[in-house]
């Protein structure tokens, strides 16, 4: 079932979330005028990381069913969530673990 575009996939979806972490780091910065707001380091790398999770997800596609793809993507929900709490101390209430629980499970159906 692993094979080298599953892990492509699975790449991309690590490094959109990565991406996500740190164009949040950089909304919670408050900057002294709007062009540093979307011209700063964490914006730029965020951004291009953006650029390259698309190039490895088309690059997945190449070798992999078409269903396969929303239901690996869906794994960045949990992943987003759990660096959220790890480099921003986010709390994880009763509806975002039971959300991302059913997701999870949602994805074991269907693997299954």
């Amino acid at each position: 079932m692993m094979n080298k575009y599953m892990i492509l996939l699975l790449l991309s979806v690590l490094v959109a979330a990565f991406s996500q972490i740190l164009l949040k780091k950089s909304a919670r910065i408050t900057y002294d005028n709007v062009i540093r707001e979307y011209v700063n380091p964490y914006v730029i790398v965020g951004y291009a990381m953006m650029v390259g999770s698309t190039l490895l997800t088309v690059a997945a596609y190449t070798g992999l069913d078409y269903k396969n793809g929303p239901v690996i993507e869906a794994l960045g929900f949990p992943l987003v969530m759990v660096l959220g709490r790890v480099y921003f101390g986010e709390k994880l209430t009763p509806k975002k673990l039971l959300g991302n629980a059913l997701i999870l499970v949602g994805i074991l159906v269907f693997y299954s």
